[in-house]
């Protein structure tokens, strides 16, 4: 039965890869992702191929039809639609495979689901950094000139860069393959080249010095303003970015159904993040609405209420406690290094790795995507997970107070 625009809208992503067929070959590919491919079967030389006719909705129904009935008439003529679509870009000259511009079609794919600021440095950080490359064929480009590009960052001492470029490199040359304009992907097989410092930018505490680390944060109130010390253990029990806490509005919040909904203009990668509130998570956030309950925040600036902590506070509290790497006994800590040190423990108790990742909100995915992943797969096991890591934070500052922790002495390398 032929497609219709309205069967391809409805279209919804699965767990695996999964087709839809119109007429005459032609078939759309419906990724994981989201994403929709136009694909022509046909046969030519006794050996079965694929064209690629274009991106949905980029190309029309109506459009792929017409690609379709032009690679069908070249095969009436005994010609590879293939072969003539690749003579054709010889021909004229034009690198429609380069990197440049496989690069920005993957970028205008996915910008949507991004915040517009972020878009903006994913675009400047590949012309920045990719010129060796840039005009360069898909097809052309080797691992060893990959490897070139990160090394020449690397030089700058911009390890953090090197790292977030080539994931854009890997990501772009995946979309190649993926979209049929590339055979293969020449960042796929370069996992751990890039360079790591020594010192851990997001400084986390390994599991043996939170128990200290809360019983000190308890104390925290003798020594600064009790919102900054309800808004670290607040992140501590919730694991979000410090970013995302900041900026917490009490709206977001469904005490009933113990559950803060970040929504998506508010999320990196522009999508609703479910975080389930243990029953510790609501205790404090009922104490911080004793103070902050009368305004939209739940931690508005001192100056200005109508705006959120500064993004310091947090961490000025937490080196004020000692954990700025130069206090003897106690590792170096930050706010970011939560989300770290939650990921580690919950892994180590055997947690499935992928709710652990939904909880971080750290996969790319499509909104129609993530509401079937956070309301259908992993919410009820991410609920009991996060009631779990609550009492697990409770015995740990248990430990403390009753002495039952060893003193650990931890050396700056």
């Amino acid at each position: 039965m032929p497609l219709t625009d309205a069967v391809i809208k409805q279209a919804k992503p699965r767990d695996a890869d999964y087709w839809l067929s119109d007429e005459k070959g032609m078939r759309l590919l419906i990724k994981k992702n989201g994403s929709k491919y136009w694909r022509l079967k046909y046969r030519f030389g006794g050996k079965q191929k694929t064209l690629a006719l274009g991106v949905y909705p980029g190309v029309s129904l109506k459009a792929a039809r017409l690609g379709r009935d032009d690679a069908r008439k070249l095969l009436s003529l005994h010609q590879d639609p293939s072969q003539v679509k690749q003579d054709q870009k010889t021909k004229s000259g034009k690198a429609t495979d380069s990197f440049s511009v496989i690069a920005l079609e993957w970028w205008n794919q996915q910008k949507g689901t991004w915040t517009d600021d972020h878009a903006c440095r994913v675009w400047k950080r590949l012309e920045d950094n990719c010129s060796a490359i840039w005009t360069k064929s898909i097809n052309d480009i080797e691992a060893h000139e990959v490897v070139s590009v990160v090394r020449q960052i690397e030089k700058r001492d911009a390890l953090d860069v090197a790292g977030r470029v080539l994931q854009d490199i890997n990501r772009v040359g995946r979309y190649a393959v993926q979209t049929g304009v590339a055979r293969y992907n020449p960042a796929s097989e370069l996992s751990g080249v890039t360079k790591n410092r020594k010192t851990e930018h997001r400084a986390s505490l390994p599991r043996e010095a939170m128990p200290r680390f809360l019983l000190d944060l308890s104390r925290y109130q003798e020594k600064g303003r009790l919102l900054t010390q309800l808004a670290i253990q607040l992140l501590t029990l919730t694991f979000v970015r410090p970013g995302e806490l900041r900026g917490a509005l009490w709206k977001e919040f469904d005490f009933e159904e113990q559950l803060w909904r970040i929504p998506s203009e508010r999320m990196k990668m522009r999508t609703e993040h479910l975080v389930p509130l243990s029953n510790q998570a609501l205790d404090v956030i009922k104490k911080i609405q004793t103070i902050s309950g009368q305004y939209e925040l739940l931690f508005p600036s001192e100056r200005n209420r109508n705006v959120p902590m500064s993004d310091n506070t947090m961490r000025r509290a937490i080196f004020r406690l000692g954990y700025d790497g130069n206090t003897a006994g106690k590792p170096k800590a930050n706010p970011h290094g939560f989300r770290a040190t939650a990921s580690s423990i919950l892994n180590e108790k055997g947690y499935n790795p992928d709710a652990i990742e939904r909880q971080l909100s750290h996969v790319e995915r499509n909104g129609v995507r993530a509401a079937y992943i956070h309301h259908a797969r992993f919410l009820d096991e991410r609920k009991k997970m996060m009631s779990w890591w609550g009492s697990y934070l409770d015995e740990l500052r248990l430990e403390a107070i009753s002495g039952n922790v060893i003193q650990v002495n931890f050396q700056k390398s």
